[in-house]
C-alpha cells in the first residue's frame, strides 16, 4: 500500500494535471493497475472490527474469569486462584476447553497491567487577488446560551474570497473529527467544493509548517479526507494569519453582528440553523467593492466549484485504550466509567465528533455515549446581574440578560410598579444563595408560598387566576344549553 503523500500525488497528477493511468505509471514507476487504484478509486478510512474468536469469548467464559481475576486483585497474593485453581472451577461449571486455553487467556488478560496498577522579512503586505473557487478557513470561539448556562463553541468558519460569502458550523471542539466533520456539512451547505482551501498550521491538519525549503506536511487523515473530496489543502506560512485575512475578518464579523449577545439555543443544530438563517441573508448586501450582491457573485462562482463526492465521507478516528483498576479510560482528558472494562487488556474508542463507542477485543460494544466536551458550561453570573437591577430596575426589562431568564422569573420581575419589581429582584437574589435559577423556576409555586402578600400588590401577580372570568364562561355556556 502506498503512503498518503503518494496517493495524494497520484490524485493531483490525475485531476489537476489530467494525465492518463499509462502517463501517471510509467512517471512514477509503478504498476499501471496500482496508478488506476489510487487515481480513480476513493480511500475510505474503515473501522476494522477486530474479533477475537474461541471459546473463551464466543462462550463467555473470558468474561468470567475476568471477573475472578478482577476480584482476587483485591486481595492479598497469598489467597488470589491460581491458574490451576481457574481451570478446576471452570471444569465444574461445565467448562470443556484445555487448561492451556485458559492459562494463554489469562497471560493476555495480565499484559500491561501492572503498569496500569502502577500509576497513580519585508513587512510591507501584498494585495491579493483571489480567483473564484477559492477557500479560507479558521475556527473561532463564540458563546451562546443553552438551558440557562453560558456554553462556549468552537466555530469553523470557511470564506470564499471571491464572493465574500461565508458558511459557519457551531461545533463542541477543534479536533479534528470536528474539522471534518464541519468542512462536510459547509460542503452540503455550498452545494460544492472549493478548489483550494488555505488553512492555518492547526495541529489538527498540519503535522509540520511549512518553511524556506520545504512545505508543509499534513496529516494523512486531513490528506485522505482531501483527496476524497478533490480539493488541493494549503497550509500559511508560520505566524502569518495575514495570509487568510478573509476568514480572520470574518470571524469577527459573525461574531459581532450574530453572536453578540449571546443566542439562546436549543442544541447545536439549531445554532447552526441560526447562523445558516442569517449568513444566508447577509448574502443580499452589496459587495463592498464589485458593486453587486454578494449572492450574485456566489452564483457566479458555482460554476468553478468541484462536485460533492457520490458517496460520503465517514469521520471518525480509532484508538486504543486501557481502563484503569476503576474501569475508566480517559477521554478528552476526563475519566470516563466503562462498564466490564477492566475485564479486557486492551479497548478499542471509537470517536466521532460528538459521541463515542468503546468496545471489546471481540467487537462487543462495553458504551457509548457523547463525548465529555458536549456537556461543558458556565454559570450565568445571576447574583451580580440582579445586583445591577436592583440599582437600576428600569434596566431590568431590555438588558441583554434579561431574555436568558427562565419564563415564570421573567414574567414575575417584569412589571411596571418599580418599587415592587425591587423587592421581587431582593427575593430571587436571596433564594439565588441555595439555589440555581432553573430550580428556581421549577420550584417556583412552591418558593413563592412563602412570600409576603405585600409583593403582589398592588397588581395582581402574573400567574394568580381571575376565577370571574371563569365564571363568566360558565354562565355563557348555560345560557346556550338553555337556548337550545
Amino acid at each position: 500500500m502506498l503512503a498518503m503523500p503518494e496517493i495524494n500525488c497520484i490524485k493531483l497528477m490525475r485531476n489537476q494535471k489530467s494525465l492518463s493511468i499509462n502517463k501517471i505509471s510509467k512517471t512514477l514507476g509503478i504498476n499501471w493497475r496500482t496508478a488506476k487504484k489510487y487515481a480513480d478509486g476513493d480511500q475510505l478510512p474503515e473501522e476494522n472490527k477486530k474479533k477475537k474468536s474461541g471459546m473463551m469469548y464466543d462462550e463467555q467464559w473470558g468474561e468470567i474469569v475476568g471477573d475472578w481475576l478482577w476480584e482476587d486483585l483485591k486481595l492479598k497474593k497469598k489467597d488470589r486462584r491460581t491458574n490451576k485453581g481457574i481451570f478446576s472451577a471452570l471444569q465444574k461449571m461445565g467448562f470443556k476447553g484445555s487448561y492451556r486455553t485458559v492459562s494463554y487467556f489469562i497471560k493476555e488478560w495480565r499484559e500491561g497491567r501492572e503498569d496500569i496498577e502502577d500509576e497513580t522579512k519585508d513587512k510591507n503586505s501584498e494585495r491579493l487577488i483571489h480567483p473564484p473557487a477559492e477557500a479560507q478557513l479558521d475556527f473561532g470561539l463564540m458563546g451562546a446560551v443553552k438551558d440557562g448556562m453560558y456554553v462556549d463553541i468552537q466555530c469553523l468558519v470557511m470564506t470564499l474570497p471571491f464572493s465574500n460569502s461565508a458558511f459557519a458550523i457551531p461545533l463542541p471542539g477543534e479536533n479534528q473529527e470536528c474539522l471534518l466533520h464541519g468542512m462536510k456539512v459547509i460542503f452540503k451547505q455550498l452545494g460544492g467544493v472549493p478548489k483550494k482551501i488555505r488553512i492555518d498550521n492547526m495541529k489538527t491538519a498540519v503535522i509540520k509548517p511549512r518553511n524556506k525549503h520545504e512545505e508543509a506536511v499534513f496529516t494523512n487523515e486531513f490528506l485522505q479526507f482531501a483527496n476524497h473530496y478533490g480539493f488541493e489543502p494549503q497550509a500559511c506560512n508560520p505566524y502569518s494569519g495575514n495570509e487568510k485575512g478573509n476568514v480572520e475578518n470574518k470571524v469577527g464579523y459573525v461574531r459581532y453582528n450574530f453572536i453578540t449577545p449571546a443566542p439562546v439555543i436549543k442544541d447545536l443544530d439549531h445554532f447552526s440553523q441560526i447562523l445558516e438563517q442569517q449568513l444566508t441573508e447577509d448574502r443580499q448586501r452589496i459587495h463592498y467593492k464589485k458593486h453587486v450582491s454578494i449572492q450574485e457573485l456566489l452564483e457566479e462562482e458555482h460554476q468553478y466549484l468541484l462536485e460533492l463526492p457520490q458517496e460520503e465521507y465517514p469521520v471518525f478516528k480509532k484508538e486504543q485504550a486501557k481502563a484503569n483498576k476503576y474501569g475508566e479510560i480517559t477521554l478528552d482528558k476526563v475519566k470516563v466509567y466503562v462498564p466490564r472494562a477492566y475485564n479486557y487488556t486492551q479497548l478499542s474508542v471509537v470517536k466521532y465528533w460528538d459521541r463515542f463507542k468503546v468496545l471489546s477485543p471481540h467487537g462487543e460494544i462495553l458504551y457509548e455515549d457523547h463525548r465529555p466536551y458536549m456537556h461543558k458550561n458556565r454559570e450565568i453570573p445571576w447574583q451580580s446581574i440582579l445586583k445591577a437591577w436592583l440599582a437600576k430596575p428600569r434596566s431590568a426589562t431590555y438588558s441583554r440578560f434579561s431574555a436568558y431568564l427562565p419564563g415564570r422569573i421573567y414574567e414575575y420581575i417584569n412589571i411596571s410598579n418599580l418599587t415592587i419589581r425591587k423587592e421581587r429582584l431582593k427575593w430571587i437574589i436571596g433564594l439565588l444563595a441555595n439555589h440555581d435559577m432553573n430550580e428556581i423556576n421549577d420550584r417556583f409555586y412552591d418558593l413563592l408560598g412563602g412570600q409576603s402578600d405585600t409583593l403582589k400588590e398592588p397588581e395582581a401577580h402574573p400567574y394568580d387566576i381571575d376565577w370571574n372570568k371563569y365564571d363568566q364562561l360558565q354562565n355563557t355556556s348555560q345560557t346556550g344549553n338553555e337556548v337550545q
